[in-house]
């Protein structure tokens, strides 16, 4: 799908009182699926998986099955956004530090004005470990009743609560963004489009934010990618 089929097909669905999740994986998600069966199952009953990372786009196409080209949770919180502020369906933004989903929420009604947000919530670190907090969050979201959710909290949990909530609200859909609400709000800068379109998004942020995002990016996805792209090249070519 291009990230307008997704959004035709969400807004679809929701006319019809259908619900669903989108899940959004890139190779930190893929390297994490490889080799957890629960974070495998969680992207396998997604309704729609899209590609948030170049380098899965180039992997599909070594291995001969082309797809459209990448599309991000930090693209589609706008897309999504302005469709049902168009169509008038309440979203709900949940995610990031205090203050953060109230901020992006108010740059996303200043873009779409007729965008109706039923409510934000930042989820103090390790409130899914406590139930009297996990149950709050899960409370409010399904009391204000919203037809669009995006839930920033990093995968695998983002996904874990989304299984959860759709219980509850089966006519909703669930797009599990990671830092798209940062990134709406301001806070966290994206990467120039430039780098985006070349496959060099994490090389911004891993330069922006090298702490927190060091150990991950060259430990762990980088040798991840390379190996992905290696038996994709591999399995193209004598497929």
């Amino acid at each position: 799908m291009t990230e307008s089929d997704v959004v035709d097909h969400v807004i679809a669905a929701l006319k019809r009182g259908e619900g669903g999740h989108i899940v959004t994986p890139n190779v930190d998600i893929s390297r994490i699926v490889a080799r957890d069966p629960e974070a495998r199952r969680l992207v396998e009953d997604a309704d729609l998986a899209v590609a948030d990372g170049m380098p899965l786009v180039w992997a599909a196409k070594l291995l001969g099955t082309p797809i459209p080209g990448r599309i991000t949770g930090a693209d589609l919180i706008w897309s999504l956004s302005e469709a049902a502020a168009f169509y008038r369906y309440p979203v709900y933004l949940l995610g990031g530090p205090p203050g953060v989903a109230t901020q992006a929420a108010c740059n996303l009604i200043g873009r779409y004005p007729g965008l109706v947000v039923a409510g934000v919530d930042a989820p103090m670190l390790g409130f899914e470990d406590v139930p009297e907090s996990y149950a709050r969050v899960k409370d409010d979201v399904i009391a204000t009743g919203p037809r669009l959710v995006f839930v920033g909290l990093g995968f695998p949990k983002q996904d874990r609560l989304i299984a959860a909530l759709r219980e509850d609200l089966p006519g909703t859909w669930f797009v599990g963004c990671g830092s798209a609400i940062a990134f709406a709000a301001g806070t966290v800068q994206r990467a120039p489009v430039w780098a985006q379109r070349s496959g060099l998004e994490w090389l911004f942020r891993l330069i922006s934010e090298p702490g927190r995002l060091a150990r991950r990016y060259l430990m762990d996805d980088l040798p991840y990618a390379l190996r992905l792209l290696t038996v994709s090249l591999v399995r193209g070519l004598f497929s």
